[in-house]
């Protein structure tokens, strides 16, 4: 990780623990601010509750003062009646309608928020008709219906105006109904007490700015956090827009890792490079002693053959060989340790294993497709204009070896070394062209697998033991037979037949074939004899 990278991640725990306390300051602040708002919003309720309440008994004590206590003394122990023109009359007080009347006038007078009303449907003829609207009509009849339901509220939004009206109904006493039945100026003189005459009505209105206003430090504290917000997505688009530009240079790091770890994987053997790369092998000097079975392979000749061929042709051969072979022995869990010149040097039982017997088994496996496979290139390189055919030595031994990284601490390799591996050259060395011989130790572990016959003992140079050498003929069928193959090639013969793939339908055309090349064979030598 570079310095910028380091820098980035160091700037993204230090905004990530500002933003943890700017939450915490966020979560306090909010019930702190609603608290102070309800505190406010009940002090300034309270406060103007008492200020109406105190106009209102003002206006009216005003009111009380001037038309009723003014008129009574001013009567001076003369006779004071109760009449609904009270002012057309000295000394006279106003009738509870009248009263209501004109307290509506006082209290709207000085109170812009609250109005009074008293209205009915039947007033006196001296007065003026009072205008009823829907909800008042509505309310009315609801009240004469039933009397008990009241109050009745609206409550509606006009502008930026609250407004609530409450009802309530004006009931006849006994009083009332002796003077509306008796007075010439009533319009309705039937009734009784307990009726409905009217209504009166209370209206209070609020501005919402007002309403709002109240909640001063909620509005506040959400400004306060909308600032927070908007400040803190600058600050992560900030941070996304350097992580967006981090992640592209670490993608097309990625990019040039993965190209590079693909040619590196090239150079390594499948097992080996998953084994690194994974992790779950310490790149470092280090050893360990195991069981392996080796496979070593040389091609016959090989320095003869390049004198054949054009350099262009030979690398061609050679490379479609070893992609060949080597595709044969990862396909059994083979190790490529190395190409050596024209040989391969192949080993099982590490980095995985599936037990020196099955080790060995698969190797075994693996050799002999090697030569079936080579017998097929041969065919088809003579077809495409090489003379000589290539015939490989094979040699196979089981046995402990030094396994792992060998080299300095700058340059190594993963690799095998031990007495085990030079024997395996060994017997690669004295197996016939196209042939496999394999240690003791190896045909221990296939008996059950191939036929072989045991070759003479040989004494080696750096093999302390006498070595007992084995050559193989071929797997054995499921009857217990051997599966023969049978390889040739040289100049003016391609023989390759393998008795396992040959099934009775083409076995007689196979003879056939044979016998006369016997036959053409025979009467050349008896030309060339006389």
């Amino acid at each position: 990780m570079n310095n910028d990278q380091q820098e980035l991640v160091a700037s993204g725990r230090r905004h990530d623990r500002t933003a943890i306390v700017l939450l915490i300051v966020v979560l306090l602040g909010l019930p702190i601010a609603v608290w102070l708002d309800v505190r406010s919003l009940t002090q300034s309720l309270v406060v103007r509750q008492a200020n109406e309440l105190n106009s209102m008994i003002s206006s009216i004590r005003r009111y009380y003062s001037a038309n009723v206590v003014a008129r009574v003394l001013s009567q001076s122990g003369g006779e004071i009646k109760v009449l609904h023109n009270y002012d057309a009359v000295p000394g006279a007080i106003p009738i509870p309608a009248t009263l209501s009347l004109e307290l509506s006038a006082v209290i709207g007078e000085k109170q812009s928020n609250l109005a009074y009303r008293f209205v009915s449907d039947f007033p006196f003829r001296d007065r003026a008709t009072h205008a009823l609207d829907d909800f008042e009509r509505s309310s009315l009849e609801a009240l004469r219906a039933k009397p008990e339901i009241f109050p009745l509220v609206q409550s509606t939004f006009r502008g930026l105006q609250s407004e609530a009206r409450l009802i309530s109904p004006v009931i006849m006493g006994a009083a009332c109904v002796s003077c509306h039945n008796s007075h010439p100026q009533s319009t309705k003189r039937d009734w009784k007490v307990g009726d409905v005459r009217g209504i009166q009505e209370v209206t209070v209105s609020q501005p919402i700015a007002l309403s709002l206003w109240s909640f001063k430090f909620s509005l506040v504290y959400f400004l306060c956090v909308a600032s927070v917000g908007l400040a803190f997505i600058f600050m992560q688009r900030r941070q996304n827009a350097s992580i967006r530009d981090v992640n592209r240079e670490l993608e097309g790091a990625n990019q040039f890792l993965a190209a590079i770890s693909m040619k590196i994987s090239h150079y390594l053997s499948p097992q080996i490079y998953k084994s690194i790369f994974s992790g779950e092998m310490d790149v470092s000097l280090q050893t360990q002693r195991k069981k392996l079975t080796i496979f070593f392979s040389d091609i016959k000749d090989f320095t003869a053959l390049t004198e054949g061929l054009q350099p262009e042709d030979l690398t061609a051969l050679i490379n479609e060989y070893f992609t060949e072979m080597s595709a044969i022995a990862l396909k059994h869990g083979g190790t490529i340790d190395k190409f050596i010149g024209d040989a391969i040097l192949v080993f099982f039982g590490d980095p995985n294993t599936l037990g020196a017997s099955e080790d060995a088994k698969a190797c075994v496996r693996m050799a002999i497709e090697m030569q079936h496979r080579l017998a097929e290139l041969n065919i088809q390189w003579r077809k495409r204009g090489a003379e000589t055919p290539f015939r490989v030595r094979m040699g196979i031994n089981t046995g402990f070896c030094s396994v792992g990284n060998f080299g300095s601490a700058d340059r190594m390799d993963y690799t095998i070394l031990g007495a085990e591996v030079n024997l395996s050259a060994r017997l690669q060395s004295i197996a016939p062209p196209g042939g496999i011989v394999v240690s003791y130790e190896t045909y221990a572990h296939v008996r059950d697998l191939v036929a072989a016959h045991s070759l003479p003992a040989v004494t080696m140079k750096g093999i302390a033991r006498e070595v007992v050498p084995y050559a193989i003929e071929g797997l054995m069928a499921p009857d217990g037979t051997t599966l023969e193959v049978f390889s040739e090639h040289s100049t003016g013969l391609d023989l390759y037949m393998d008795l396992g793939r040959i099934d009775k339908s083409t076995s007689e055309s196979v003879r056939s074939v044979l016998n006369q090349a016997i036959s053409a064979l025979d009467r050349q030598k008896g030309q060339q004899s006389t």
